[in-house]
């Protein structure tokens, strides 16, 4: 792999392991059940954070990438 592309993944996978601390992703639900041409149901969207671990995967990853990138152009 380029060196100069480690690099660039790896604050790619910096960024995203920060975002996904602080923004939540929404996921949407749908009950209810059909009977012929009629449906009945409710849709719910709820907001979840990603667990604290695999954000600190992305970040811990993202750093040895961008570490390694830049310790072999030398």
């Amino acid at each position: 792999m380029c060196m100069r592309a480690m690099v660039i993944v790896g604050l790619i996978l910096v960024v995203l392991g920060v975002a996904s601390l602080f923004v939540p992703i929404p996921r949407k639900e749908k009950r209810g059940f059909d009977a012929g041409g009629v449906s009945i149901g409710i849709e719910t969207t709820r907001r979840e954070i990603v667990h604290p671990a695999v954000s600190a995967l992305l970040i811990g990853g993202g750093i040895a990438l961008t570490i390694t990138g830049t310790r072999r152009r030398r």
